[in-house]
């Protein structure tokens, strides 16, 4: 099993909804060593926090470096069209030469992002729209000709060109927060699964055994002939932690997200914890 690959991620509210704060943090975590930079999405957060946009900041990280993989974890697709969102994630895989993931999930503020611009926030209602969009997304990345009828979208006899530079498709990863089943259902659909723990907070991690239940699961969905698939976990490092990283490589991690933002302490400690590397050494 080979070593799992460490990415920073990063909030896109509070202090950092300064989109060229974020694109200077993604430069520097290449030129650190890391092999990935992720953002979060959030539209409006509490307490009537800034906010930027992730998606244009992952435009211009991907135009400013040539290795790390990238994208947002995770898009909020219940409140995207997804055929928009499909142009957009193919003109990014284009441009970064295919370095574009594509993570997904319902999302943590219902109200804020949804109820207050007349959205029905509902779980099970952002759920099904989530269903039916990667659905969508998925058909027009094809390059066929494509349609679909759904509760909540309809797509008739259209064609999307170019295709991803990535194929079959852009790789989405499908987060979910545990014990909840029905995300989880959904990732051993796709490729990639990013899930959080009820109960884990910012400064927490879950244990090698928690994700092991999660990846048990998930694998035990897929078909054997399914293709890759990524196991994505937000954790946090204070430096060189191998062994730590080792333990959940031994339970199917693929994917070490450094956690950071304003809960790991000012700015500059982040670009300090940035700048000394991936907990891998």
């Amino acid at each position: 099993m080979s070593e799992p690959r460490c990415a920073v991620g990063l909030p896109n509210v509070g202090d950092y909804a300064d989109p060229e704060l974020l694109v200077s943090l993604g430069v520097l975590a290449e030129q650190s060593g890391w092999d990935g930079v992720f953002f979060w999405d959030h539209l409006a957060y509490t307490d009537s926090w800034p906010a930027t946009d992730p998606y244009v900041v992952v435009s211009a990280l991907v135009a400013r470096t040539n290795r790390i993989r990238t994208g947002v974890m995770v898009s909020q697709l219940a409140r995207r069209r997804p055929w928009k969102l499909a142009r957009e994630t193919v003109t990014l895989d284009v441009l970064s030469g295919g370095r574009l993931a594509v993570g997904v999930g319902l999302g943590s503020t219902p109200h804020e992002e949804y109820e207050v611009f007349g959205e029905d926030g509902d779980a099970r209602v952002r759920a099904d729209r989530l269903d039916e969009g990667l659905e969508i997304m998925c058909g027009l990345w094809s390059g066929e000709p494509f349609s679909f009828a759904g509760r909540y979208y309809q797509v008739t006899d259209t064609v999307f060109s170019p295709p991803p530079v990535q194929r079959p498709r852009i790789p989405i990863w499908v987060g979910g927060r545990w014990p909840a089943r029905r995300p989880f259902r959904r990732a051993a659909r796709y490729d990639g699964v990013f899930p959080t723990f009820e109960g884990i907070g910012h400064a927490d991690r879950p244990s090698p055994a928690q994700l092991s239940e999660v990846v048990e699961y998930v694998r035990g969905l897929r078909a054997s002939d399914a293709g890759p698939f990524d196991v994505v976990v937000e954790a946090q490092s204070e430096g060189p932690a191998p062994e730590a990283v080792a333990a959940y490589g031994a339970v199917g991690l693929t994917w070490w997200i450094e956690k950071l933002g304003w809960f790991r302490g000012p700015v500059q400690h982040v670009r300090e914890r940035i700048q000394a590397g991936p907990p891998t050494g």
